[in-house]
C-alpha cells in the first residue's frame, strides 16, 4: 500500500488541474476565494507542485486571477461580473456559430438527423422550463445537450477553444439559472430558430440564430448579475 507521500508524489497536473477547475465551475471554491496552495495540496491529497502548475494554467485560462488587494499577490477564484458574463458568452456564440454554419453545410440526410435531434432535446428543454416548478439541474443539462447536439460539425481548433471558454461561461449558468426561469421560453424560440436554419440548410443563417441565442442569453444573464449582486469582486 503506497503512503500519501508516495501518492502525492504520484499525482499527474492533468488530475489536479482538472480537479481544481471542477471546484470552481460547480462553485465549490466560490468566486473571490483566495486560494493557498499548501491547503488545496491537503485537501486534494498532492504536493504543491502539481497545484502550482495547475493555478498557473486556470489562470491562464481566467478560472483564477491574482488579488490586488494584498501586498502579496495570491491566486483567487475568478470572480462573476455582468462585463465578463458577457464576454464569455459572446465568445462561445462565435464559436458555436461556426460549428452550426458547418453543420448547416453538411449533405441534407445528416442536416436532417440533427434537426430531429436537436428538436426532441427542445422539446423537452420546453417541458422543462413550463413546468410548476423546473428541475433546474434537468433545465441546464437539456440546454448543454441541445448546444452539443450541433458542435459535433466543429473542427478540433473550435472544440479545443470551446472546451476552455464554454465552461467558464458554466458557471454563471449553474448559479443564475434560478433566476431566468421566466425568460426560458425565449430560449426554446431562438432554439427553434437554429434548428429550422440547420434544417434547410441555411448555413448563414444556423450561424447568425445561434450568435444571436447567445447575445441575447448574455443579455438576460447581465441583467440577473447586475440584480442579484456581482459575486467575488473586490
Amino acid at each position: 500500500m503506497s503512503t500519501p507521500a508516495t501518492s502525492r508524489k504520484r499525482a499527474r497536473p492533468q488530475q489536479v488541474y482538472e480537479r481544481l477547475r471542477e471546484l470552481i465551475i460547480d462553485g465549490r471554491l466560490a468566486p473571490g476565494t483566495r486560494i493557498v496552495e499548501t491547503e488545496v495540496a491537503a485537501r486534494l491529497g498532492v504536493s504543491r507542485t502539481p497545484v502550482r502548475g495547475a493555478l498557473q494554467r486556470l489562470q491562464q485560462e481566467g478560472y483564477v486571477v491574482d488579488s490586488p488587494t494584498l501586498q502579496q499577490t495570491r491566486p483567487t477564484v475568478a470572480p462573476l461580473t455582468s462585463e465578463d458574463a458577457r464576454d464569455l458568452f459572446l465568445l462561445v456564440g462565435a464559436l458555436e456559430g461556426l460549428a452550426a454554419f458547418r453543420m448547416a453545410a453538411a449533405p441534407a440526410p445528416e442536416r436532417s438527423a440533427v434537426a430531429a435531434a436537436l428538436t426532441e432535446t427542445n422539446d423537452a428543454f420546453a417541458r422543462a422550463a413550463a413546468a410548476a416548478r423546473p428541475d433546474h439541474a434537468r433545465v441546464f443539462e437539456l440546454d448543454e445537450r441541445f448546444h452539443l447536439g450541433y458542435m459535433q460539425a466543429a473542427g478540433p481548433r473550435v472544440l479545443a477553444l470551446h472546451a476552455t471558454v464554454k465552461p467558464q461561461a458554466e458557471r454563471y449558468e449553474r448559479l443564475y439559472v434560478s433566476m431566468l426561469e421566466a425568460e426560458l421560453h425565449r430560449s426554446v424560440a431562438e432554439h427553434r430558430a437554429i434548428i429550422k436554419t440547420i434544417r434547410g440548410g441555411n448555413a448563414a443563417g444556423a450561424q447568425a440564430a445561434v450568435e444571436t441565442n447567445w447575445r441575447n442569453a448574455a443579455e438576460r444573464l447581465a441583467t440577473v448579475v447586475a440584480a442579484a449582486g456581482e459575486r467575488g469582486r473586490w
